[in-house]
């Protein structure tokens, strides 16, 4: 056995996803876990320039031509400089997707090759991002049922003094004015009591059954279609094999409805042209929520053409009082996500001028 029969031997076991490219930067391998990962066959691209398959950051193709340049030289490979690692760069594959990854550039000086070790931490960086998302809105949870105790009670006492004054101005001068005063005393309690039930969001657990997730999308469609009539272009991308499973119908449908409501009201209040909004479902295999990992998830996007979210408040969106809107109440998807979190689920966003996604993501429990 040859040594690089052997070399290709070792790699194409590895788990890992490996390639291999000669000084020129051209492909020379890649072992099936690179072919998966960047779903891509190595007969296809063998031979081929390395940008064939991704575009990478500036800095990683610099660090690989240096290397292939030592190579080229036969340099001293031992030196430290000779391998090195670069982390968390941003790989544009040729289908279209982005991928982040840390790699591994190792010389095999006796063969002028570069064995290039990629490693995909999207999913990490997703899972870490997540459970600062979920922390943080527990305590913004925590902090706003401290905050309505200390607001409510004070609100009602008044409101109850403004009920008794009422009374009392009804009692002795029937035919005055100073009524009017003591209404909007009362209306205006009651609408702060209003706000801070909203803000708490759902107070009943979730009343699972269950359910075709196209009925509660195809009443959110009928929804929103009713409100914005012809104004907005309406489509479905629906994946017909997603069976029944257990959740809460009308829980679903709010939370739906409040992202599909902040689609239309961007839409048409920054008079974009061709307005137009896509739902759409699909499975998702061994996904991560948070810490866990389900071996299904239904996933739901809403996908807008708007102008995007500011990125001064991307992150915080889903907070409440966040708002990118000038009338907005800043509740809508504080609210949708809090129902989600009553599912085990999540709601991401994934914004840029022209295109708006919002994917709720709901573990995936059959229905008996």
């Amino acid at each position: 056995m040859t040594l690089s029969s052997l070399y290709r031997q070792l790699i194409d076991n590895m788990t890992t996803a490996v390639l291999v490219v000669d000084a020129q930067l051209r492909l020379r391998h890649l072992n099936p876990a690179t072919e998966s990962l960047l779903s891509i066959s190595q007969s296809s691209v063998c031979g081929e320039p390395i940008t064939r398959i991704f575009e990478q950051a500036q800095s990683a193709e610099q660090a690989l031509q240096q290397s292939a340049a030592k190579l080229c030289a036969q340099s001293d490979h031992s030196s430290p400089s000779s391998r090195y690692t670069q982390r968390q760069v941003n790989w544009h594959l040729h289908d279209g997707r982005d991928i982040t990854v840390d790699f591994s550039v190792t010389p095999i000086e006796e063969q002028q090759l570069l064995l290039i070790e990629i490693q995909p931490v999207d999913r990490m960086i997703r899972i870490n991002r997540e459970k600062t998302l979920i922390a943080a809105q527990e305590t913004s949870r925590q902090l706003i049922r401290g905050m309505a105790h200390e607001v409510k009670n004070p609100l009602g006492g008044i409101r109850g003094a403004a009920q008794l004054l009422e009374r009392e101005i009804t009692s002795t001068l029937p035919s005055s004015d100073l009524k009017e005063y003591t209404s909007v005393i009362i209306d205006e309690a009651d609408r702060l009591c209003n706000l801070v039930d909203r803000m708490l969001g759902p107070t009943q657990p979730a009343n699972t059954q269950a359910l075709n997730i196209h009925q509660v999308l195809e009443r959110v469609f009928s929804l929103i279609t009713a409100e914005c009539g012809d104004k907005i272009q309406l489509s479905r991308d629906y994946d017909p094999s997603i069976p029944e499973f257990n959740a809460d119908a009308e829980q679903l449908i709010q939370a739906s409805l409040n992202i599909g409501r902040n689609a239309v009201q961007a839409l048409l209040e920054n008079n974009t042209d061709n307005p137009r909004i896509t739902l759409r479902s699909r499975i998702k295999r061994q996904f991560t929520i948070g810490e866990q990992l389900h071996p299904l998830v239904c996933q739901i996007d809403m996908v807008d053409n708007g102008p995007g979210i500011n990125r001064d408040i991307a992150e915080d969106i889903f907070y409440p009082m966040i708002s990118g809107r000038a009338q907005g109440s800043g509740l809508g998807l504080t609210i949708a996500q809090q129902l989600i979190n009553q599912h085990g689920g999540l709601i991401q966003c994934d914004s840029k001028p022209g295109q708006t996604c919002f994917s709720i993501y709901l573990p995936f429990t059959t229905a008996n």
